[in-house]
Parts: C-alpha cells; sequence; structure tokens
C-alpha cells in the first residue's frame, strides 16, 4: 500500500512513522459507508465504520485516535447527524468533521453555529472519488 499523504499544518510525518491518520466513517447506509471506506483505505488511511450516531461517540469517548470524521446527514435516530456533530465537537475540538449530505439537505441552525467549520459535501460527490480532496481539506485546516 502507498504511504497516505499526511501532510499537516505542523509538517510532514517522517517516512516509517507508526502514526496513520485516523477517520471514523458513519452513515446508516450500508452501501455507502463501504465505498467511502474503501476510497480512505486506497488514501492509506485507517477506518473504523459505524452506522449508528451512538457506536460513533462509543469510539470517541473510548479515546480511540480519529483524526477526521465523515458523516452522513441521513443519519437517523437519537444521535442524528446534526447532534453527533455537535456532541463529537464538544468531545474533541480539535476533530475535523466532513457532512456528506444531499443538496436538500440542510444541518440544524444550531448544529451549523456550534460546528461552523465542518466541511459539507454533497454525498454522491464523496461516492465519485472526491474523498481524497475532503481528507487532504480536512487535514489540511485541523489544529497544529
Amino acid at each position: 500500500m502507498p504511504p497516505a499523504d499526511v501532510e499537516t499544518a505542523s509538517g510532514s510525518l517522517p517516512q516509517g512513522s507508526c502514526y496513520r491518520i485516523q477517520v471514523l466513517v458513519v452513515g446508516c447506509h450500508k452501501r455507502w459507508r463501504d465505498e467511502v471506506s474503501a476510497q480512505v483505505r486506497m488514501l492509506g488511511y485507517q477506518v473504523t465504520a459505524c452506522d449508528r450516531g451512538v457506536d460513533a461517540m462509543t469510539v470517541l469517548a473510548l479515546g480511540l485516535p480519529v483524526d477526521v470524521i465523515v458523516v452522513d446527514t441521513a443519519l437517523q435516530g437519537g444521535l442524528c447527524c446534526a447532534q453527533l456533530a455537535v456532541e463529537a465537537r464538544a468531545l474533541r475540538p480539535a476533530l475535523r468533521i466532513i457532512l456528506a449530505s444531499d443538496p436538500v439537505d440542510a444541518m440544524e441552525p444550531e448544529a451549523s453555529a456550534r460546528v461552523p467549520d465542518a466541511l459539507r459535501v454533497p454525498r454522491d460527490q464523496l461516492q465519485n472519488g472526491m474523498v481524497a480532496t475532503m481528507m487532504r481539506e480536512a487535514l489540511a485546516n485541523r489544529a497544529a
């Protein structure tokens, strides 16, 4: 597997580093999760995938390393997309958040105000190879 593009605000990680970018993919549709996860792995990043917001929060609460979270706005349930973004940011202030949505989807105003730096991308773009671009943008903008 080729080395990952891990350029960050603080510079490049050394070659052969044991640290790898960790991405948490959260979405209720298995096909979407699988497609996004496969693209992330092709970049050389590690992936954890969840189908429910509560499972994603468990991953974060347990302290497992996560650099970027990609959330499908179609996520429903007790911890839907907007609430997951707000809770994840409260738990990990430097976490980079990518929200994948249909153009008609809109985040709740409270969530938009509390997570204004979340990157938003049309859901179909993540399925059509835009994952690399979004990951680079998210990682370039994360706190040093």
